[in-house]
């Protein structure tokens, strides 16, 4: 494994001075967690934000009314989400937790959604990290997986030169039990983002979400 996937690595990257993220909630969790093709409002109500890193995302749930549990490999990520969520005054709550994803497996059964946004892992790690989220999710719960597409590496985007990292969002429903889960959502979703030169470029998102069925 490089080290680009330990806990090292990502204190180092959330160490310095400025955020590492804007700051706004991704995209495709506002996308899908809002309107009406999605779990109805009242059943939503616990979600597991996997990778929260700064905690925007986590910050956005809450705002929702969700009680949110936001984990990270990297402590320092974790400190920053907790100091800009104390700053706030949120309808739903949030518990911060330290775990690193491949030593660590969520409480089965435990959440009405889980939130899986940009964790890029080498396949074996990421099949078996994605089994054990998507055991956490409880019956009629959501599992919201998003990643970036491989055609962004042509595209001029500023992703990681390593093609085992990439999936497509039809590859993860495929290995979800058509027995156990409704597939709602499996695509490659366009968006605009900025390249290498800092021009606008059009990007894709893999976008895939699952509705638990027992």
């Amino acid at each position: 494994m490089t080290r680009a996937f330990d806990e090292e690595f990502w204190d180092e990257r959330y160490g310095g001075k400025g955020s590492v993220w804007s700051g706004n909630p991704n995209p495709q969790l506002v996308a899908e967690t809002s309107g009406p093709n999605t779990t109805s409002t009242a059943a939503r109500k616990t979600a597991l934000d996997v990778g929260c890193g700064e905690g925007a995302d986590s910050v956005w749930l809450a705002e929702q009314g969700w009680q949110v549990t936001g984990v990270d490999i990297s402590s320092v990520a974790l400190r920053r989400a907790r100091d800009h969520a104390a700053s706030l005054t949120l309808p739903g709550s949030i518990m911060w937790e330290h775990h690193d994803l491949l030593l660590w497996a969520p409480p089965p059964s435990s959440f009405d959604l889980v939130n899986v946004q940009f964790m890029h892992l080498p396949r074996n790690d990421r099949e078996r990290v994605y089994d054990r989220l998507a055991a956490a999710v409880a019956a009629n719960g959501t599992l919201l997986i998003v990643g970036h597409s491989a055609s962004d590496v042509l595209a001029g985007a500023h992703r990681p030169d390593n093609p085992e990292l990439f999936f497509t969002a039809s590859e993860v429903a495929a290995k979800l039990e058509p027995a156990r889960w409704r597939v709602e959502v499996a695509e490659s979703r366009p968006r605009l983002d900025k390249g290498h030169d800092g021009a606008s470029i059009t990007v894709h998102d893999e976008v895939m979400r699952a509705v638990r069925l027992a």
